[in-house]
Protein backbone atom coordinates (compact mmCIF):
# COMPACT_ATOMS: atom_id res chain seq x y z
CA UNK A 1 0.00 0.00 0.00
CA UNK A 2 2.77 2.52 0.67
CA UNK A 3 3.90 3.05 -2.70
CA UNK A 4 0.42 4.37 -3.97
CA UNK A 5 -0.06 6.56 -0.61
CA UNK A 6 -1.07 10.01 -2.25
CA UNK A 7 0.40 11.96 1.11
CA UNK A 8 2.15 15.09 -1.01
CA UNK A 9 -1.42 15.76 -2.58
CA UNK A 10 -3.08 16.40 1.03
CA UNK A 11 -4.46 19.05 2.56
CA UNK A 12 -3.84 20.59 5.69
CA UNK A 13 -6.70 21.09 7.65
CA UNK A 14 -7.55 25.00 7.02
CA UNK A 15 -7.41 24.11 3.09
CA UNK A 16 -9.48 21.09 3.05
CA UNK A 17 -11.73 23.50 4.58
CA UNK A 18 -11.27 25.89 2.16
CA UNK A 19 -11.69 23.98 -0.94
CA UNK A 20 -14.23 21.50 0.36
CA UNK A 21 -17.01 22.64 2.76
CA UNK A 22 -19.65 25.00 2.43
CA UNK A 23 -20.24 28.69 4.14
CA UNK A 24 -22.41 26.37 6.72
CA UNK A 25 -20.20 23.98 7.11
CA UNK A 26 -17.18 25.48 7.81
CA UNK A 27 -19.35 27.59 10.71
CA UNK A 28 -20.33 23.70 12.49
CA UNK A 29 -16.32 22.92 11.81
CA UNK A 30 -15.46 25.93 13.19
CA UNK A 31 -17.92 25.58 16.39
CA UNK A 32 -17.38 22.30 17.10
CA UNK A 33 -13.36 23.10 16.80
CA UNK A 34 -13.99 25.79 19.72
CA UNK A 35 -15.65 23.49 21.87
CA UNK A 36 -12.42 20.55 21.96
CA UNK A 37 -10.54 21.28 24.92
CA UNK A 38 -7.74 19.45 26.02
CA UNK A 39 -6.42 18.86 29.68
CA UNK A 40 -3.12 20.07 30.57
CA UNK A 41 -1.97 16.22 30.96
CA UNK A 42 -3.20 15.73 27.45
CA UNK A 43 -1.24 18.57 26.06
CA UNK A 44 2.06 17.34 28.02
CA UNK A 45 1.45 14.13 26.74
CA UNK A 46 1.33 15.29 22.71
CA UNK A 47 3.83 17.56 23.59
CA UNK A 48 6.26 14.77 24.63
CA UNK A 49 5.90 12.89 21.53
CA UNK A 50 9.27 12.36 19.54
CA UNK A 51 9.19 10.42 16.47
CA UNK A 52 7.66 12.10 13.04
CA UNK A 53 3.97 10.80 12.58
CA UNK A 54 1.94 11.43 9.46
CA UNK A 55 -1.84 11.45 9.43
CA UNK A 56 -3.76 10.41 6.33
CA UNK A 57 -7.54 11.63 6.98
CA UNK A 58 -9.88 10.97 4.75
CA UNK A 59 -12.82 13.10 5.53
CA UNK A 60 -15.89 15.03 3.98
CA UNK A 61 -16.81 18.45 5.17
CA UNK A 62 -20.48 17.25 4.97
CA UNK A 63 -19.87 14.39 7.00
CA UNK A 64 -21.26 14.74 11.15
CA UNK A 65 -18.60 12.38 12.04
CA UNK A 66 -15.52 14.56 10.64
CA UNK A 67 -17.01 17.45 11.71
CA UNK A 68 -16.97 16.07 15.58
CA UNK A 69 -14.32 14.65 15.42
CA UNK A 70 -11.35 15.98 12.61
CA UNK A 71 -11.22 19.29 14.88
CA UNK A 72 -9.72 17.17 17.93
CA UNK A 73 -7.12 16.20 15.22
CA UNK A 74 -6.16 19.62 14.20
CA UNK A 75 -5.69 20.77 18.17
CA UNK A 76 -3.53 17.01 18.48
CA UNK A 77 -1.25 18.45 15.89
CA UNK A 78 -1.16 22.09 17.81
CA UNK A 79 0.38 20.49 20.41
CA UNK A 80 2.46 17.98 18.69
CA UNK A 81 5.18 19.30 16.27
CA UNK A 82 5.69 15.65 15.16
CA UNK A 83 2.26 15.27 13.82
CA UNK A 84 2.04 16.05 10.23
CA UNK A 85 -1.66 15.50 9.27
CA UNK A 86 -3.16 15.51 6.10
CA UNK A 87 -6.89 15.56 4.61
CA UNK A 88 -8.21 13.94 1.36
CA UNK A 89 -11.61 14.47 0.50
CA UNK A 90 -13.44 10.70 -0.03
CA UNK A 91 -15.04 11.76 -3.03
CA UNK A 92 -12.23 13.16 -4.64
CA UNK A 93 -9.70 10.33 -4.18
CA UNK A 94 -11.71 7.14 -4.88
CA UNK A 95 -9.05 5.04 -4.72
CA UNK A 96 -7.52 6.38 -1.11
CA UNK A 97 -11.29 5.95 0.12
CA UNK A 98 -11.42 2.35 -1.05
CA UNK A 99 -7.83 1.56 0.82
CA UNK A 100 -9.01 2.62 3.69
CA UNK A 101 -12.51 1.19 3.69
CA UNK A 102 -14.28 0.44 6.64
CA UNK A 103 -16.19 -2.34 7.38
CA UNK A 104 -17.03 -2.93 3.52
CA UNK A 105 -17.97 0.84 3.23
CA UNK A 106 -15.77 4.68 2.28
CA UNK A 107 -16.64 5.52 6.02
CA UNK A 108 -15.24 8.60 7.15
CA UNK A 109 -13.15 9.97 8.92
CA UNK A 110 -10.48 6.81 8.20
CA UNK A 111 -7.07 7.26 9.56
CA UNK A 112 -4.30 6.03 8.21
CA UNK A 113 -0.97 6.36 10.63
CA UNK A 114 2.64 6.26 8.56
CA UNK A 115 5.88 6.19 10.33
CA UNK A 116 8.17 9.16 8.91
CA UNK A 117 9.23 7.18 5.63
CA UNK A 118 6.13 6.62 4.86
CA UNK A 119 5.84 2.73 6.29
CA UNK A 120 1.93 2.14 6.99
CA UNK A 121 1.77 1.92 11.01
CA UNK A 122 -2.04 1.91 11.88
CA UNK A 123 -5.63 2.35 10.88
CA UNK A 124 -8.55 3.91 13.13
CA UNK A 125 -11.86 5.02 11.93
CA UNK A 126 -14.58 5.95 11.70
CA UNK A 127 -15.55 6.38 14.93
CA UNK A 128 -14.38 5.46 18.62
CA UNK A 129 -15.77 3.37 21.02
CA UNK A 130 -16.96 5.78 23.19
CA UNK A 131 -18.84 7.05 20.51
CA UNK A 132 -19.99 3.34 19.12
CA UNK A 133 -21.43 2.68 22.81
CA UNK A 134 -23.50 5.80 22.90
CA UNK A 135 -24.73 5.18 19.19
CA UNK A 136 -25.64 1.41 20.56
CA UNK A 137 -27.90 2.98 23.61
CA UNK A 138 -30.33 4.04 20.98
CA UNK A 139 -30.59 1.57 18.29
CA UNK A 140 -34.52 2.53 17.97
CA UNK A 141 -33.39 3.07 14.09
CA UNK A 142 -30.85 4.65 11.49
CA UNK A 143 -28.44 7.34 13.09
CA UNK A 144 -26.68 9.01 11.12
CA UNK A 145 -25.29 12.54 13.16
CA UNK A 146 -25.22 15.51 11.02
CA UNK A 147 -23.13 17.99 12.70
CA UNK A 148 -25.94 20.53 13.53
CA UNK A 149 -26.06 18.96 17.43
CA UNK A 150 -22.98 18.69 18.80
CA UNK A 151 -22.45 16.10 21.53
CA UNK A 152 -22.41 16.03 25.19
CA UNK A 153 -19.18 17.50 26.74
CA UNK A 154 -18.64 13.60 29.28
CA UNK A 155 -19.18 12.39 25.26
CA UNK A 156 -16.84 15.12 23.72
CA UNK A 157 -14.11 14.45 26.20
CA UNK A 158 -14.49 11.09 26.48
CA UNK A 159 -14.31 10.68 22.52
CA UNK A 160 -10.72 12.91 22.01
CA UNK A 161 -9.86 10.32 25.07
CA UNK A 162 -10.14 7.44 23.26
CA UNK A 163 -8.53 9.15 19.70
CA UNK A 164 -5.66 10.54 21.85
CA UNK A 165 -5.25 7.01 23.07
CA UNK A 166 -5.01 5.44 19.52
CA UNK A 167 -2.29 8.87 18.54
CA UNK A 168 -0.56 7.91 21.82
CA UNK A 169 -0.19 4.03 20.45
CA UNK A 170 0.74 4.79 17.12
CA UNK A 171 3.86 7.20 18.39
CA UNK A 172 4.58 4.26 21.15
CA UNK A 173 4.97 2.10 18.58
CA UNK A 174 7.40 4.26 16.96
CA UNK A 175 9.36 5.42 19.89
CA UNK A 176 9.78 1.57 20.14
CA UNK A 177 10.88 0.48 16.67
CA UNK A 178 14.55 -1.24 16.62
CA UNK A 179 14.55 0.09 12.50
CA UNK A 180 13.91 3.66 13.70
CA UNK A 181 15.42 3.43 17.50
CA UNK A 182 18.52 2.47 14.56
CA UNK A 183 17.86 5.07 12.51
CA UNK A 184 18.07 8.09 15.50
CA UNK A 185 20.62 6.25 17.81
CA UNK A 186 18.42 6.15 20.40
Amino acid sequence: MEQSLPWDSGLSYSAFLDKYATAEQRRRWNDFHSRVVLTTAQQELLASFRREMKVMIVAGAWCGDCIQQCPIFDHFAKHAPTIQIRYFDRDDTPELADQLSICGGRRVPSLLFLAEDGAPCGRYGDRTLSKYRDIAKGLEGAFCPTGLVAPAEPLLASVTQDWLNEFERIQLMLRTSPRLREKHGD
